[in-house]
């Protein structure tokens, strides 16, 4: 039983912060109720536009993650998660700045699909992401090979995430599925769901569920190894 408090900073979209937290509950070494971490968590929606941000074409959200991060330090958090790729451009410029370990969703997810399938996997993300760079450096610096789709098929990656944040999963579904299965037809590697929202579109589908290699498990699995050391 860990005596270590997770703090969870989610909202960035609510749906995939709730999946996050099922996944955890079914992952973590517990027997009864009991052996669970304490969590503290702030769902906070109002943050801005994470992408748009990224693109210049929006506030800042970086003040707003720093002090719902802080706020959960403040609480006793002894570990922080962000289920959300994209926050993690701008908490990547403060990081060292935080006083407890964080939980990496990126370098976490590309350490579970050097695992999954060490020749490779095609990325699948919000287009702030993919222009971002997020993992791409971190799979550069692991000299794993990550593919990024082309524009159409990201855009159809992009009318996926939106579908999910408005709760349109039928169409999130069928969305997902095109754009992946034009992908294979490309080249067959897995995916992965480089959104938080996407394992839950992914998850929907009728793809094969053997070749998702998903942020929000790989975040649960790097929570645990921290509650657990």
């Amino acid at each position: 039983m860990s005596e270590k408090i997770l703090g969870v900073l989610g909202g960035m979209g609510p749906a995939a912060s709730a999946e996050f937290l099922k996944i955890l509950a079914e992952k973590y070494p517990a027997r009864k109720d009991q052996d669970h971490p304490v969590i503290y968590m702030i769902s906070d929606p109002k943050i801005p536009d994470r992408g748009s941000a990224i693109a210049g074409e929006g506030e800042d959200p970086e003040p707003y993650i720093r002090k719902d991060m802080e706020k959960l330090i403040g609480w006793g958090a002894d570990i922080l998660a962000v289920p959300c790729n994209t926050a993690h451009y701008f908490i990547d410029r403060f990081r060292d700045e935080i006083k407890v370990p964080v939980a990496h969703i990126i370098k976490a997810t590309v350490d579970a699909s050097i695992k999954s399938s060490p020749e490779g996997a095609w990325m699948i993300s919000t287009i702030g992401t993919a222009r971002s760079g997020l993992y791409q450096k971190v799979a550069a610096d692991r000299n794993y090979r990550l593919v990024v789709p082309p524009m159409e098929v990201q855009n159809k990656i992009q009318e996926t995430i939106i579908c999910v944040k408005s709760g349109n999963m039928e169409m999130a579904a069928r969305s997902i599925e095109d754009a992946v299965k034009k992908l294979w037809s490309i080249e067959d590697l897995p995916i992965i769901t480089a959104c938080t929202e996407l394992p839950l579109a992914y998850n929907a589908s009728d793809l094969p569920k053997d070749k998702n290699i998903s942020s929000l498990d790989a975040l649960a699995d790097a929570c645990i190894d921290l509650l657990t050391e």
